[in-house]
Parts: C-alpha cells; sequence; structure tokens
C-alpha cells in the first residue's frame, strides 16, 4: 500500500462513515485528520432535494462567511472611468474593459472572482463560453454585476464565496482551513447552509436539505445530522 493509501486509511479511523454527526463533533474529527503538509480546506457538500434540470428548481446564491475563506482571493473587474478607478481603490487585482476581455480570449484567466458593471456586459458577454464553464461569469443574481463594485471588490476579498446547484442535486463550497478554530468553522458552515436553505426554490418539493457531509482536502468525508443544522 502507498504512502498515501495509509495516511488516508489512518484517517478513516474513528470515524463511522454511516453516522450522521453533530455539526460541533463533524468538524471536531474533521480538523483531527487534516494532517497534510499545508493548509487543508474545508470542504461542505450538500444533498439537495431539487432537479436542477428544471428552471424552477435552480439553487444559486453568494453567502459572506463571517470568517472569512482563509484564501486570498484574485478579484477581476469589468469597468470603465470612475468605476475602474473605485475597483482599483477598493483591492482588484485587475481591472479593465477591451483590454482584459482580450487578455482572457487569449487565454489568460490569473483570477478567481470576476465582478463588471451593467454596460459592460454586452462586452463580456462575449466571455461566457470561457467564463461560464469556470464559474466566473459575473452574473446580478449574486452581486457579481452591479454599480456598487467597492462593495463587491471587498465582499470578494472577504469571504464571499457563490454557491450553485450542480447536476446531481448537489451544492459544494469551501467554508475555510483546517487552521482555523473549531468554533468559527462552525459559524462558517452554518451561515453556508443557512443561505442555501433560504435559497430553497418555489419548485422543491418534499425534504430539501437531504444529506450534508464536510471534509477536509485529503481527508476523509463526515456525515452531519441535518437535524443538528435546524436546530
Amino acid at each position: 500500500m502507498s504512502h498515501a493509501g495509509k495516511r488516508i486509511s489512518k484517517a478513516r479511523e474513528g470515524v463511522n462513515r454511516v453516522k450522521l454527526y453533530p455539526l460541533e463533533e463533524a468538524v471536531k474529527l474533521v480538523k483531527e485528520r487534516a494532517n497534510a503538509k499545508f493548509d487543508e480546506t474545508i470542504e461542505i457538500a450538500m444533498n439537495l432535494g431539487v432537479d436542477p434540470k428544471h428552471a424552477d428548481q435552480m439553487v444559486r446564491g453568494v453567502v459572506n462567511l463571517p470568517n472569512g475563506t482563509g484564501r486570498a482571493l484574485r478579484v477581476a473587474v469589468f469597468a470603465r472611468g470612475a468605476k475602474a478607478d473605485e475597483a482599483k481603490a477598493a483591492g482588484a487585482d485587475i481591472v479593465g474593459a477591451e483590454d482584459l476581455v482580450a487578455v482572457v480570449q487569449g487565454g489568460t484567466i490569473d483570477f478567481d472572482r470576476c465582478i463588471a458593471t451593467p454596460d459592460m456586459m454586452p462586452l463580456v458577454g462575449r466571455l461566457g463560453k470561457v467564463l461560464g464553464p469556470r464559474g466566473l461569469m459575473p452574473n446580478p443574481k449574486v452581486g457579481t454585476v452591479t454599480m456598487d463594485i467597492a462593495a463587491a471588490v471587498k465582499a470578494s476579498k472577504g469571504g464571499a464565496v457563490e454557491f450553485r446547484v450542480e447536476k446531481a442535486g448537489i451544492v459544494q463550497g469551501s467554508v475555510g482551513k483546517a487552521s482555523f478554530e473549531e468554533k468559527k468553522l462552525v459559524e462558517n458552515i452554518a451561515a453556508f447552509i443557512d443561505a442555501v436553505s433560504k435559497a430553497r426554490p418555489q419548485g422543491a418539493k418534499g425534504t430539501y436539505i437531504q444529506r450534508v457531509a464536510i471534509s477536509s482536502t485529503m481527508g476523509p468525508g463526515v456525515k452531519v445530522d441535518p437535524s443538528t443544522l435546524r436546530a
């Protein structure tokens, strides 16, 4: 067995793969098993009772994690004139218009979040096939198409996390780092779950949040008891 295989097997010790753990206990188990040589990202996966094929069952939104993500995001802004200056002053890493479109079309995407002013969207729309598959296309529903550029940039830098349901009805997201205190991770996870709960579409029937699991980048998944989330 490889060293990686032994490490994973050891990490799984003490975790019942069937049991549903209270959120605080689940976080403790995940943190204890995040033993990689780097600061592992803590991730959440939620199985929802929706069918994304239907427009009235799409789940999408953004959540501002109270304790940030622990990750330094590079933010690009499509804007001109005063709004471009506003973006730079707010801490945007890349700001541009036609010049930035040309860079992206050339295959260089050196950013993690993309924001645009409404007047720039006809131009940014040309990049749909490039930015869309990467989840980077600006969208007014998640606050990345806005005239309040400064607030959007600061939110992205400060811990704003976008979420969108995938084909199998799963929503995933990063909720912090293994180095975070347990309390801060619990608060971030609770905020993420609350945002997904509030984004419940009208077309969703039956149990909305069906399964929840958290894990670190290299660690095993730990299932969370949904009843402790509602509590």
